[in-house]
């Protein structure tokens, strides 16, 4: 999944691709590089941001899903977003998935995919980004993820919804410690029966293992954390680096036919 932040202030890209042309230039070339799904965001969600109008989030969004949906048939999109409206919009357009950061804070979402017949991603945050990072708590945050994925989803599927994605949310409110013991334990959510997602692209966590790294200098860091999340059952990794992802997948797999002979 190629990440395609359509904002001004995203921890990592925010301003590069906020004007239609570059953001369509940017799914082209994520495309290319062997991206099956594209994530579109007009909402940073990084620590400390704050958050943005409805109007403001269409406008950034909308303009781009019409015109990349129809040109690309064979690639699944998402909105990530957390409101209703701007979700009802991209599904109009023809987007695939609604990916919701929230963890459900708002259920109509989720009668929304079943009406448009779309897939959701479920992902696990404490607080909201301006405060989520202010002192993240859990009693085993493993188990305590366990127990909401198992409460949400039995709340979608009570309103019809079947195609759901689960996301651990890595940096959501999480320390390193936190994002670490949940990537060590991705195994524990495969029970569930979803699909996981894992998206720590040049995140914080990678930052610090790494002593201190800034963000431009993080891919070697995200694709082995990528890579550990796959070997612990993760079936989509969310990524600003596509060629280097679909590089490490094919060795994933190839390596995996071997040992599974």
């Amino acid at each position: 999944m190629g990440i395609l932040n359509a904002t001004p202030d995203s921890f990592s890209d925010g301003g590069i691709y906020n004007e239609d042309e570059p953001a369509l230039n940017r799914i082209e070339e994520m495309v290319s590089r062997g991206a099956s799904m594209i994530d579109v965001g007009g909402e940073s969600t990084r620590p400390g941001a704050d958050p943005v109008s409805q109007g403001e989030e269409l406008e950034r969004v909308i303009p781009v899903l019409k015109q990349a949906i129809p040109k690309y048939p064979d690639v699944f999109f998402s909105v990530d977003t957390t409101k209703y409206r701007v979700a009802e919009e991209a599904l109009k357009c023809g987007v695939h998935l609604v990916n919701d950061v929230s963890g459900l804070n708002d259920p109509r979402l989720v009668e929304l995919c079943v009406e448009y017949g779309a897939g959701y991603i479920l992902m696990h945050s404490q607080g909201d980004p301006r405060t989520m990072q202010d002192d993240p708590a859990y009693d085993d945050v493993v188990n305590d993820l366990f127990l909401f994925f198992k409460e949400k989803t039995a709340l979608a599927e009570q309103k019809g919804l079947r195609q759901i994605i689960i996301d651990p949310g890595i940096g959501f409110g999480k320390t390193l410690a936190h994002n670490v013991a949940l990537l060590s334990g991705l195994e524990t959510f495969q029970s569930l029966g979803y699909p996981i997602l894992v998206g720590a692209s040049r995140k914080s966590m990678i930052g610090e293992m790494l002593e201190g790294r800034p963000v431009d200098d993080r891919l070697i860091g995200t694709v082995v954390t990528h890579y550990h999340a796959m070997l612990n059952g993760a079936n989509i990794i969310r990524v600003h680096d596509v060629k280097e992802a679909v590089d490490s997948l094919m060795i994933y797999k190839a390596l995996k036919r071997v040992s599974s002979h």
